[in-house]
């Protein structure tokens, strides 16, 4: 599988000299699988820059994957082209949680008057299959949904194709359950050798002092738990809004030296915009 990184960046997309290496957008990602089938996870800002490709290389048909609804990670659907076009067909996955439904959960973000075009304007062909917590297959692989600890709720998933492993587990508080969340076992228990876990890691521990509940790890709970684990690469994830790129890179490297003063074999960086990933 291929994975590409669209956006990582937490809670509102930014702009800037300070964020040119890891980038402003919110959560997008896209993998690619064996069968070249395309899935899409989120709807963050990032997806706007991804339509535009899907478009170009003369792709209409693809899942996209929802892990939850909070602003930050649907805000790009209107902005995705392909949705206004009648060649596209969409199927859309996850879990509704305090939505009625899926369709709810996307349509939302166009309801007037906070937008000027009407969910009912889309011309894609889209199908909405609401799931919880069964594991489903798309082609060649086989994806697997786990509740994440965060305000509203949310899923996170594994995605397994021929023997490789890839865990995501975005707006996850390993500090803090909330009301449908997991305990740390369960998380470690998911992500045990995994390939390769994307993981939150908002907040420092000094941050972390005023935001416990608010639905997002400490970068070094989720270092904690990819050596618990015994992944093999970890990649950081849902970069704060105000971190700026030479303090994500500060992150990363203190992160690097407990993994060498662990003597662990983890190898650990940080999401950027443009990150693109071959299991």
């Amino acid at each position: 599988m291929i994975i590409r990184c669209w956006g990582a960046r937490g809670s509102i997309p930014v702009s800037g000299k300070q964020y040119l290496d890891y980038g402003g957008n919110t959560t997008c990602l896209e993998i690619r699988t064996k069968n070249d089938d395309i899935l899409i996870i989120d709807a963050g800002s990032g997806i706007r820059e991804l339509g535009n490709l899907l478009l170009a290389e003369n792709r209409h048909e693809y899942t996209i994957l929802l892990t939850h609804a909070h602003w930050d990670h649907i805000l790009g659907f209107p902005f995705f082209k392909p949705i206004f076009s009648h060649k596209t067909s969409i199927d859309v996955w996850g879990c509704p949680f305090a939505q009625v439904s899926l369709k709810e959960m996307l349509s939302r973000v166009m309801m007037p008057p906070n937008f000027p075009i009407h969910f009912d304007a889309i011309n894609a062909n889209i199908s909405y299959h609401e799931t919880c917590a069964e594991a489903y297959e798309l082609g060649s692989m086989t994806i697997t949904p786990i509740a994440l600890s965060h305000p509203n709720q949310g899923s996170g998933y594994k995605f397994e194709e021929d023997g490789k492993c890839f865990v995501f587990l975005t707006d996850n508080e390993l500090g803090f359950r909330h009301e449908g969340g997991l305990d740390y076992s369960d998380y470690l228990n998911f992500s045990r050798g995994a390939d390769l876990l994307i993981h939150d890691a908002e907040f420092t521990e000094e941050e972390y002092k005023k935001t416990r509940g608010w639905g997002h790890s400490v970068y070094k709970d989720a270092l904690r738990l990819a050596l618990d684990a015994s992944v093999k690469k970890l990649g950081l994830f849902h970069h704060n809004q105000e971190r700026f790129d030479d303090a994500v890179d500060a992150i990363v490297a203190e992160c690097q030296q407990e993994i060498s003063r662990q003597g662990a074999g983890l190898d650990c960086f940080a999401l950027r915009q443009g990150t693109q990933l071959s299991l």
